[in-house]
Protein backbone atom coordinates (compact mmCIF):
# COMPACT_ATOMS: atom_id res chain seq x y z
CA UNK A 1 0.00 0.00 0.00
CA UNK A 2 1.27 4.07 -0.87
CA UNK A 3 2.08 6.04 2.16
CA UNK A 4 0.67 9.48 1.13
CA UNK A 5 1.66 12.21 2.55
CA UNK A 6 1.36 13.26 6.27
CA UNK A 7 2.53 13.74 9.79
CA UNK A 8 3.47 12.15 13.07
CA UNK A 9 6.04 13.90 15.34
CA UNK A 10 9.39 12.56 17.22
CA UNK A 11 8.82 15.12 19.85
CA UNK A 12 6.05 18.34 20.83
CA UNK A 13 7.99 20.51 18.06
CA UNK A 14 9.36 18.92 15.59
CA UNK A 15 7.28 17.48 12.51
CA UNK A 16 8.48 14.14 10.26
CA UNK A 17 6.79 13.77 7.18
CA UNK A 18 5.51 10.49 6.07
CA UNK A 19 6.28 11.27 2.24
CA UNK A 20 4.81 8.69 -0.58
CA UNK A 21 8.30 7.19 -1.47
CA UNK A 22 6.39 6.10 -4.75
CA UNK A 23 6.10 9.83 -5.58
CA UNK A 24 9.51 10.56 -5.36
CA UNK A 25 11.16 7.94 -7.87
CA UNK A 26 10.14 9.44 -10.90
CA UNK A 27 10.40 12.36 -12.50
CA UNK A 28 7.28 14.25 -14.30
CA UNK A 29 5.90 17.42 -15.42
CA UNK A 30 2.05 18.53 -15.79
CA UNK A 31 0.53 20.25 -18.92
CA UNK A 32 -3.20 20.94 -19.39
CA UNK A 33 -3.80 18.95 -16.90
CA UNK A 34 -1.99 15.23 -18.00
CA UNK A 35 0.99 13.83 -16.57
CA UNK A 36 4.20 13.42 -18.48
CA UNK A 37 7.15 12.30 -18.59
CA UNK A 38 9.99 14.33 -19.68
CA UNK A 39 12.56 13.36 -21.80
CA UNK A 40 16.30 14.53 -23.14
CA UNK A 41 15.62 18.27 -22.01
CA UNK A 42 18.51 19.86 -19.85
CA UNK A 43 16.41 19.78 -16.47
CA UNK A 44 15.64 16.21 -16.82
CA UNK A 45 18.97 15.58 -16.79
CA UNK A 46 19.46 17.97 -13.91
CA UNK A 47 17.19 16.48 -11.86
CA UNK A 48 18.45 12.92 -12.26
CA UNK A 49 22.21 13.80 -11.43
CA UNK A 50 20.26 15.51 -8.11
CA UNK A 51 19.05 11.46 -7.54
CA UNK A 52 21.89 9.95 -7.97
CA UNK A 53 23.73 13.25 -5.84
CA UNK A 54 20.35 12.38 -2.55
CA UNK A 55 22.00 8.63 -2.22
CA UNK A 56 25.67 9.81 -1.52
CA UNK A 57 24.33 12.70 0.44
CA UNK A 58 22.18 10.21 2.84
CA UNK A 59 24.37 7.31 2.89
CA UNK A 60 27.35 10.09 4.19
CA UNK A 61 24.07 11.43 7.08
CA UNK A 62 21.20 9.59 7.06
CA UNK A 63 17.46 11.10 7.31
CA UNK A 64 17.34 10.55 10.72
CA UNK A 65 20.59 12.19 11.50
CA UNK A 66 19.85 15.39 9.06
CA UNK A 67 16.43 15.47 10.78
CA UNK A 68 18.54 15.85 14.57
CA UNK A 69 20.29 18.27 13.21
CA UNK A 70 17.70 20.28 11.57
CA UNK A 71 15.56 19.96 15.10
CA UNK A 72 18.31 21.30 16.72
CA UNK A 73 18.61 24.43 15.02
CA UNK A 74 14.97 25.25 14.95
CA UNK A 75 14.39 25.48 18.64
CA UNK A 76 17.68 27.87 18.03
CA UNK A 77 15.69 29.81 14.97
CA UNK A 78 12.31 29.87 17.80
CA UNK A 79 15.02 32.41 20.05
CA UNK A 80 16.61 34.42 17.34
CA UNK A 81 13.12 35.10 15.88
CA UNK A 82 14.10 34.19 11.58
CA UNK A 83 10.67 32.85 11.16
CA UNK A 84 9.43 34.52 7.83
CA UNK A 85 12.77 36.94 7.85
CA UNK A 86 12.90 36.05 4.28
CA UNK A 87 9.00 36.93 2.97
CA UNK A 88 9.04 39.93 5.03
CA UNK A 89 12.52 40.89 3.13
CA UNK A 90 10.67 40.99 -0.09
CA UNK A 91 7.16 41.92 1.43
CA UNK A 92 8.85 45.17 2.44
CA UNK A 93 8.09 48.63 0.56
CA UNK A 94 10.07 49.60 -2.55
CA UNK A 95 12.15 47.14 -4.77
CA UNK A 96 13.59 44.16 -2.76
CA UNK A 97 16.67 42.47 -4.20
CA UNK A 98 18.09 38.80 -4.12
CA UNK A 99 21.84 38.62 -4.63
CA UNK A 100 22.69 35.00 -5.66
CA UNK A 101 25.98 33.54 -5.48
CA UNK A 102 26.60 30.84 -7.76
CA UNK A 103 29.56 29.46 -9.58
CA UNK A 104 28.53 28.17 -12.78
CA UNK A 105 25.06 27.49 -14.50
CA UNK A 106 24.35 25.02 -17.83
CA UNK A 107 23.88 28.46 -19.87
CA UNK A 108 27.07 30.24 -18.86
CA UNK A 109 29.34 27.57 -17.82
CA UNK A 110 31.70 28.54 -15.29
CA UNK A 111 31.73 31.74 -13.80
CA UNK A 112 34.71 34.05 -13.57
CA UNK A 113 34.40 35.56 -10.10
CA UNK A 114 35.67 38.98 -9.99
CA UNK A 115 35.33 39.05 -5.98
CA UNK A 116 36.21 36.09 -3.47
CA UNK A 117 33.06 34.87 -1.14
CA UNK A 118 33.78 36.74 1.90
CA UNK A 119 34.55 40.00 0.00
CA UNK A 120 31.15 39.53 -2.18
CA UNK A 121 28.80 38.83 0.87
CA UNK A 122 30.27 41.78 2.59
CA UNK A 123 29.00 43.57 -0.24
CA UNK A 124 25.55 42.22 -0.52
CA UNK A 125 25.70 42.93 3.72
CA UNK A 126 25.19 46.31 2.34
CA UNK A 127 23.10 46.29 -0.14
CA UNK A 128 20.83 43.28 -1.22
CA UNK A 129 17.69 42.38 1.08
CA UNK A 130 18.18 38.37 1.12
CA UNK A 131 20.76 36.11 -0.31
CA UNK A 132 20.57 32.90 -3.00
CA UNK A 133 22.90 30.45 -2.80
CA UNK A 134 23.28 27.88 -5.03
CA UNK A 135 23.53 23.94 -3.68
CA UNK A 136 23.72 22.31 -6.57
CA UNK A 137 26.50 20.54 -7.26
CA UNK A 138 27.24 18.95 -11.15
CA UNK A 139 25.39 22.14 -13.01
CA UNK A 140 25.65 24.78 -11.20
CA UNK A 141 28.84 23.97 -9.48
CA UNK A 142 27.10 24.54 -5.81
CA UNK A 143 27.31 23.14 -2.52
CA UNK A 144 26.07 23.01 0.91
CA UNK A 145 29.29 24.10 2.62
CA UNK A 146 28.96 27.75 0.93
CA UNK A 147 25.71 28.27 2.42
CA UNK A 148 27.30 27.13 5.38
CA UNK A 149 30.18 29.96 4.96
CA UNK A 150 27.50 32.79 4.00
CA UNK A 151 25.13 31.90 7.33
CA UNK A 152 28.69 32.53 9.35
CA UNK A 153 29.22 36.23 7.85
CA UNK A 154 25.60 37.43 6.66
CA UNK A 155 22.34 38.07 8.77
CA UNK A 156 20.80 38.28 5.68
CA UNK A 157 18.24 36.17 4.93
CA UNK A 158 19.26 33.32 2.72
CA UNK A 159 17.16 30.84 0.40
CA UNK A 160 18.67 27.99 -0.22
CA UNK A 161 18.22 27.36 -4.26
CA UNK A 162 18.17 24.14 -5.27
CA UNK A 163 16.05 21.58 -7.03
CA UNK A 164 13.99 19.92 -4.13
CA UNK A 165 12.80 16.75 -4.72
CA UNK A 166 13.39 14.77 -1.63
CA UNK A 167 12.06 15.51 2.30
CA UNK A 168 15.82 14.96 3.05
CA UNK A 169 16.80 18.53 1.12
CA UNK A 170 14.31 20.20 3.45
CA UNK A 171 15.46 19.00 6.62
CA UNK A 172 19.43 19.71 5.45
CA UNK A 173 17.93 22.88 4.27
CA UNK A 174 16.85 23.88 7.99
CA UNK A 175 20.28 22.43 9.05
CA UNK A 176 22.50 23.98 7.07
CA UNK A 177 21.07 27.51 8.05
CA UNK A 178 18.77 28.52 5.40
CA UNK A 179 15.73 30.75 5.82
CA UNK A 180 14.03 29.58 2.36
CA UNK A 181 13.97 27.30 0.29
CA UNK A 182 12.98 27.01 -3.37
CA UNK A 183 9.96 24.62 -4.72
CA UNK A 184 10.21 24.50 -9.11
CA UNK A 185 6.87 23.93 -10.00
CA UNK A 186 7.91 21.70 -13.03
CA UNK A 187 9.89 19.23 -11.25
CA UNK A 188 7.02 18.46 -9.21
CA UNK A 189 3.34 16.54 -9.28
CA UNK A 190 0.56 18.75 -7.07
CA UNK A 191 0.90 16.29 -4.45
CA UNK A 192 4.50 16.73 -4.36
CA UNK A 193 4.55 20.35 -3.88
CA UNK A 194 1.87 20.58 -1.45
CA UNK A 195 3.60 18.16 0.98
CA UNK A 196 6.78 19.63 0.44
CA UNK A 197 5.55 23.22 1.20
CA UNK A 198 3.62 22.15 4.16
CA UNK A 199 6.78 20.42 5.26
CA UNK A 200 9.22 23.45 4.50
CA UNK A 201 6.66 25.86 6.40
CA UNK A 202 6.23 23.31 9.75
CA UNK A 203 10.72 23.65 9.28
CA UNK A 204 9.76 27.11 9.33
CA UNK A 205 11.12 27.69 6.33
CA UNK A 206 9.83 30.40 3.60
CA UNK A 207 9.03 29.38 0.36
CA UNK A 208 10.14 30.47 -3.23
CA UNK A 209 7.64 28.85 -5.39
CA UNK A 210 9.51 28.97 -9.02
CA UNK A 211 6.76 29.29 -12.18
CA UNK A 212 7.50 29.67 -15.66
CA UNK A 213 3.93 29.87 -17.51
CA UNK A 214 0.61 30.23 -17.04
CA UNK A 215 -0.52 26.99 -15.99
CA UNK A 216 2.35 26.51 -13.36
CA UNK A 217 0.97 29.78 -11.79
CA UNK A 218 -2.41 28.24 -11.72
CA UNK A 219 -1.06 24.98 -10.11
CA UNK A 220 1.19 26.89 -7.69
CA UNK A 221 -1.77 28.97 -6.58
CA UNK A 222 -3.69 25.57 -5.54
CA UNK A 223 -1.01 25.67 -2.72
CA UNK A 224 -1.51 29.26 -1.67
CA UNK A 225 1.83 30.29 -1.04
CA UNK A 226 3.05 33.66 -0.29
CA UNK A 227 5.86 34.02 -2.21
CA UNK A 228 5.91 33.30 -6.28
CA UNK A 229 8.32 34.02 -8.45
CA UNK A 230 8.27 33.88 -12.54
CA UNK A 231 10.94 32.73 -14.21
CA UNK A 232 12.00 34.47 -17.47
CA UNK A 233 14.17 31.38 -18.16
CA UNK A 234 12.51 28.29 -19.80
CA UNK A 235 14.18 25.52 -17.56
CA UNK A 236 13.37 22.97 -20.56
CA UNK A 237 16.22 24.89 -22.92
CA UNK A 238 17.22 27.90 -21.05
CA UNK A 239 16.07 30.51 -23.28
CA UNK A 240 15.45 33.40 -21.69
CA UNK A 241 12.91 36.42 -22.03
CA UNK A 242 12.36 39.01 -19.66
CA UNK A 243 8.93 40.04 -21.11
CA UNK A 244 7.41 36.28 -19.48
CA UNK A 245 7.31 38.26 -16.26
CA UNK A 246 5.52 41.15 -17.99
CA UNK A 247 3.07 38.75 -19.50
CA UNK A 248 2.57 36.46 -16.19
CA UNK A 249 1.83 39.24 -13.69
CA UNK A 250 -2.11 39.23 -14.37
CA UNK A 251 -2.11 35.93 -12.99
CA UNK A 252 -0.75 36.43 -9.58
CA UNK A 253 -2.39 37.42 -6.92
CA UNK A 254 -2.12 41.53 -5.37
CA UNK A 255 -1.31 39.94 -2.09
CA UNK A 256 1.73 37.41 -3.16
CA UNK A 257 4.93 38.51 -3.32
CA UNK A 258 6.11 38.61 -6.87
CA UNK A 259 9.72 37.93 -7.64
CA UNK A 260 11.43 38.19 -10.90
CA UNK A 261 13.80 35.56 -11.89
CA UNK A 262 16.49 34.99 -14.19
CA UNK A 263 17.93 37.72 -16.94
CA UNK A 264 17.74 40.95 -15.80
CA UNK A 265 21.19 42.01 -16.78
CA UNK A 266 20.98 46.22 -17.43
CA UNK A 267 19.47 49.58 -16.33
CA UNK A 268 16.67 48.78 -19.11
CA UNK A 269 16.02 45.42 -17.37
CA UNK A 270 15.44 46.96 -14.42
CA UNK A 271 13.36 49.61 -15.23
CA UNK A 272 11.34 47.38 -17.44
CA UNK A 273 10.33 45.03 -14.50
CA UNK A 274 9.96 47.54 -11.97
CA UNK A 275 7.19 48.97 -14.42
CA UNK A 276 5.65 45.86 -14.22
CA UNK A 277 4.79 45.67 -10.63
CA UNK A 278 7.52 43.15 -9.22
CA UNK A 279 8.10 43.17 -5.48
CA UNK A 280 11.64 41.49 -5.80
CA UNK A 281 14.35 40.70 -7.86
CA UNK A 282 16.55 37.64 -7.92
CA UNK A 283 19.82 38.65 -9.90
CA UNK A 284 22.63 36.04 -10.06
CA UNK A 285 24.90 36.69 -13.50
CA UNK A 286 25.35 40.38 -13.44
CA UNK A 287 26.72 40.08 -9.81
CA UNK A 288 28.59 37.09 -10.16
CA UNK A 289 30.64 39.33 -12.77
CA UNK A 290 30.09 42.73 -11.38
CA UNK A 291 33.42 43.59 -9.64
CA UNK A 292 31.14 45.51 -6.97
CA UNK A 293 27.70 44.69 -6.93
CA UNK A 294 27.06 46.92 -3.87
CA UNK A 295 27.08 49.62 -6.37
CA UNK A 296 25.31 47.74 -8.69
CA UNK A 297 22.65 46.48 -6.08
CA UNK A 298 22.54 50.22 -4.96
CA UNK A 299 22.47 51.94 -8.32
CA UNK A 300 19.18 49.28 -9.59
CA UNK A 301 17.28 50.52 -6.45
CA UNK A 302 17.13 53.86 -7.13
CA UNK A 303 16.00 53.88 -10.63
Amino acid sequence: MTRQFGWHRRNDDYPVPIVDKCLLSGFFYYRKGKRMKTTGTILDKIVEDKKIRLTEHKSRTPLNEMIKTAEEVLKEDACRARENCFHDALKKDGISIIGEFKKASPSLGKIEEKIELTDRIDEYNDSVDAISCLTEEDHFLGNVDYLKQIRKISTLPIIRKDFMIDEYQFHEAKAIGADAVLLITAILDDHQMKGFYELARALKLDVLVETHDEYEIERALKIDPRIIGVNNRNLKDFSISIENTRNLKRYIPDDKVFVAESGITDDADVRFLKETGVDAFLIGRAFMESENPRELARKWKSL
